[in-house]
């Protein structure tokens, strides 16, 4: 099993915070995950291709606002509350109370519809930041 690379509690910058959360798909994924349970990224329901749901879920992971944990094939997603809210005291909270009286993260939600076809919950390859 490859590890995901994550920053560590210190190395979390806000800007690559907020650039994160400043996605309407990605906050409507963190207000998902605002419940504290860890999610199979399959549960996860977003109106875009799997591919793209798989690319904000590691953007959200390498600005240090997830934790991903793989077992096997399949990937779970957890918010870094703790580590978020002692980096930056009152963000989160001010940045879901945002988004709780807003529309901007329709469509966002757990796959419960089994209308919809859920994605596969596989991982995407992992990796660490970019350099240039």
């Amino acid at each position: 099993m490859r590890n995901a690379w994550h920053p560590e509690h210190n190395e979390i910058e806000i800007l690559s915070v907020m650039s994160a959360l400043s996605d309407p798909i990605r906050l409507g994924l963190v207000r998902v995950l605002a419940d504290g349970r860890e999610r199979g990224w399959g549960e996860l329901r977003a109106p875009v291709a799997k591919s793209t749901l798989s690319h904000h879920l590691s953007v959200l992971r390498n600005a240090g606002v997830t934790r991903t944990r793989q077992e096997g094939t399949r990937c779970f997603v957890e918010l870094r509350r703790d580590d978020l809210d002692a980096r930056f005291p009152g963000l989160l909270a001010a940045v879901l109370i945002a988004a709780d009286t807003s529309d901007t993260c329709a469509g966002v939600g757990l796959a419960h519809d089994t209308s919809i076809d859920p994605p596969t919950g596989r991982c995407a390859p992992t990796r660490g930041p970019r350099t240039r």
